[in-house]
């Protein structure tokens, strides 16, 4: 199971210092976490995933796809939602997990980012709020985010040591109380160092689709902050070709291809 805290910043990424307590969580009561088993999820993230079509359905479903387009060209996104298999198409360049590897096709060189954390990051960002179901997650309350005088109540998420490459990774999920939709998705990435960051960056969900029973984004924007207060739009990045199906894809599909190298992650300073 590929978790949560495998995410870092991409060319996507918008990295803001938090301190107020207006729209940041920094100080969440860790006294008040409990770790839960699977299908006992906190009621407010309950309410979230009925909101976007189910965890059942979810969990029913296979394969996933989406194109993010680019200005040279378009990147395919496909993922076994039970394996977490995965790969990403460009016309330059193919990243692929095989379920235990990452590797690469890039034979001219240009893939200049981290292959490992890269393969699966617009997946996880892509597919809240179910995503916030995997197993080794521990919830905690958190206060309300607070944009445009609207408060958006929400859930914090953190790791148990161990768990996932960086384990330090903060992320707190805030939905509107009158839809329970998701609208914002807070984070904190450690970058394997081993240490807490405090610098936070925020995304907002409020562009949506439903595909075959699930309401998913049709694009995500992230928004820069100031004094712990989130601010305007930095940048906005769309899916397109959205599919979700019950059908798998075969482990053959995911593979190495012989071409391709397997590939460590980079560890950042």
């Amino acid at each position: 199971m590929k978790y949560l805290a495998l995410l870092v910043f991409s060319v996507f990424f918008i990295s803001c210092k938090q301190e107020k307590k207006e729209t940041t969580n920094e100080d969440v009561n860790t006294e008040e976490k409990v770790e839960v088993l699977a299908s006992n999820y906190p009621k407010e993230l309950e309410e979230v995933f009925k909101a976007h079509g189910g965890l059942d359905t979810w969990k029913s479903m296979e394969t996933l796809t989406f194109d993010i387009p680019k200005p040279d060209a378009k990147e395919t996104h496909t993922i076994n939602l039970k394996t977490r298999e995965d790969k990403v198409e460009t016309a330059a360049y193919t990243i692929g997990h095989d379920g235990a590897k990452t590797w690469l096709l890039d034979t001219e060189g240009n893939f200049k980012g981290d292959a490992v954390f890269y393969h699966n990051l617009m997946f996880y960002f892509y597919a809240m709020p179910f995503v916030l179901a995997d197993d080794g997650i521990v919830y905690g309350k958190t206060e309300d985010v607070v944009y445009e005088g609207k408060n958006y109540p929400g859930v914090s998420i953190s790791y148990n040591p161990g768990v996932g490459a960086s384990y330090k990774d903060l992320y707190f999920i805030h939905f509107d109380p009158e839809t329970k939709q998701m609208a914002w998705l807070g984070y904190s990435v450690s970058y394997r160092s081993g240490e807490t960051s405090n610098n936070y960056s925020w995304i907002h969900y409020n562009d949506w689709q439903t595909i075959n029973g699930l309401v998913l984004p049709k694009s995500i924007s992230w928004h820069t902050s100031e004094d712990g207060v989130i601010k305007g739009l930095r940048n906005t990045v769309p899916f397109e070709n959205v599919t979700v199906t019950k059908e798998a894809k075969s482990a053959s599909f995911f593979a190495k291809p012989e071409a391709a190298v397997f590939v460590e992650g980079k560890v950042q300073e």
